[in-house]
Formats: C-alpha cells, sequence, structure tokens
C-alpha cells in the first residue's frame, strides 16, 4: 500500500475513534412528510412515524433556527425544549417561534444509538401564515347583562366583540379581550331591548378571522325579571303540596275511606265475561191448557 493510501486510511481510523459514542451511526433513514400546520397562533409540527425496524422506541428531536440564529449567531440551531427525545410524532412550537421572523425546522430520528439525518421543512415558516378562524361562542342574557362565553380561545392573539342595538349597528360598542380570556360581561344594556353581538379573532390590523354569525338576544323589563322567577316557585310549591297531601293520606287515611271515596261500581251484564245470554223456555213434555167456557145453544 501506498504511503498516501496509508495515511488516508489512517485518517479515516481517527475520525472514527474520535466520534463519541453517544452521537451514533448514521444508520436510520430520516423522517418523511414533515408539514407545520398553525390554526390561531397555534403551531404544531407533524411527521410520519420512522418505517424502519428498531428493536427499542424510536425517539425524535426537534430544532429550529430564527433569522437571529442565522445571521447573528453564525447558523446556530436550537433545540425545541418540549421536543427533545420524545416518542410522539408531533411538537407543539407555539411558544418556541414566537416573532415575526421566517423559521427553519428540522426534525432526526433516534433508535437506540443509530441515528438518522436530519429533515428540514420544505420552506421557512413564519407564524403570520397562522391561519385565523372565527371565535367559537355563547351568549346569555343574566339578569340585564349579557354573558359571552368563548370555549377554545386563541393562546396568542386577541378576540374582539362588537356590541350594537338591533338596528343601530354603526354606533358599536367593541371590546378587546386579552389572549387566553374566556369569558366577557356586557352591562348598561336597555330592558326590553334587542342587542347583537359578533367576535373576531385578531392578531393586529393586518391579521385577522372572519366575523362570526351575530347573535341577537333581548333584555327582559323589570316584569320579565321577576315573572319567570315567580312562576317557577309557585310551580314548585304547589306540586310539593300536592305531593304532601297524598302521602299524608297514605298513611293517616284507613282503607274503609279510599273505599268510600272511590267507590267502584259493579259492572253491567253485558260486560261480565260469565254471563250467557238466556231465553224463555217451556219445559219438555208440559202441556198449555187454558180454560173454555161452553154455552150451549138451544134451538126454538
Amino acid at each position: 500500500m501506498t504511503p498516501p493510501a496509508q495515511l488516508q486510511t489512517l485518517m479515516v481510523v481517527v475520525v472514527l475513534m474520535e466520534v463519541p459514542n453517544h452521537v451514533g451511526l448514521l444508520r436510520l433513514p430520516p423522517p418523511l412528510r414533515v408539514s407545520m400546520k398553525s390554526i390561531n397562533m397555534r403551531h404544531t409540527l407533524t411527521w410520519r412515524p420512522l418505517q424502519a425496524a428498531c428493536n427499542t422506541t424510536v425517539l425524535y428531536s426537534v430544532q429550529y433556527q430564527g433569522e437571529f440564529e442565522l445571521q447573528i449567531l453564525n447558523g446556530h440551531w436550537v433545540d425545541a425544549p418540549e421536543c427533545r427525545q420524545i416518542p410522539d410524532t408531533r411538537c407543539d412550537l407555539t411558544f418556541d417561534l414566537g416573532s415575526d421572523s421566517d423559521y427553519n425546522v428540522r426534525v432526526q430520528a433516534q433508535c437506540g444509538q443509530d441515528l438518522s439525518t436530519w429533515t428540514q421543512l420544505d420552506r421557512t415558516f413564519n407564524r403570520r401564515h397562522t391561519v385565523l378562524t372565527a371565535p367559537e361562542m355563547a351568549v346569555a342574557v343574566v339578569g340585564g347583562t349579557l354573558q359571552v362565553s368563548f370555549s377554545s380561545p386563541p393562546l396568542m392573539a386577541s378576540i374582539r366583540v362588537t356590541v350594537w342595538r338591533k338596528g343601530h349597528e354603526q354606533r358599536a360598542d367593541v371590546y378587546i379581550i386579552p389572549a387566553e380570556q374566556t369569558e366577557l360581561s356586557v352591562t348598561a344594556l336597555e330592558e326590553g331591548v334587542v342587542y347583537c353581538i359578533r367576535a373576531q379573532t385578531v392578531v393586529d390590523s393586518d391579521l385577522q378571522s372572519s366575523s362570526s354569525d351575530a347573535y341577537c338576544q333581548s333584555i327582559p323589563g323589570a316584569e320579565g325579571l321577576w315573572k319567570k322567577p315567580t312562576t317557577v316557585a309557585f310551580t314548585v310549591i304547589c306540586t310539593a303540596g300536592f305531593l304532601f297531601a297524598v302521602f299524608w293520606s297514605i298513611i293517616h287515611c284507613p282503607p274503609g275511606t279510599f273505599l268510600k271515596l272511590f267507590h267502584k261500581e259493579p259492572l253491567p251484564l253485558s260486560l261480565r265475561s260469565d254471563w250467557e245470554a238466556q231465553t224463555p223456555m217451556t219445559h219438555q213434555g208440559e202441556e198449555l191448557c187454558e180454560q173454555i167456557h161452553v154455552v150451549p145453544i138451544v134451538d126454538p
């Protein structure tokens, strides 16, 4: 073997010896179908489970690189703290990708000591690519107040709530609900008036969702506020009184009293099951006799 060839072989052996054991060899195929799904400022990276055979649990690690890391830190990659050696095939990067810069994101698979190469997103991700949807809300009238509740408020976006008197939308009141707040109380409303409300998810003036459907509710007047509770209370009292009377009667009244109060009339003959129609009949062999008066006639 020539000296240059011997020197090259020696260098390869030295390099292999210098590789730390925990790094492992790149024997696994890389993760496939890596994609980012972002809805209402919640960013989730997903990928396909590794198809290669592995005698232990396959683990995945995620890294990202923003403009700061790329330009200031000379291309440094940052480990996603919540997605280091995880068995899941998804990673929530909502709080990691927290600026409006472009991010490169990549994922790597690991089986024991074996590692795959990194698979990077096809294009950079910016949180402004998120898809905003109209908030899911419920509206109820409590007294003279509109109670608005949101089932799944966005994590890093606000909700703009618009309230107006029906027929006067141009004079609407606007409320801004901060991120993660779930309820809003609208007070100082006129009695007997119908108010409408709609909402939309807002990040800034350039990034906002479409508006939800309008919900309209009537604010009851002074009469309506007491009528419903009074009706309910009256119904409850009447029902309780009736049940008390029934139970008291069962306990204190002798059985004969019930027979007098609830007298049972006998069934007519035509409805009895053992009734048989009877026809007057004469006894066989009996003769019917009738007395006859004979008047003699004398000839002249």
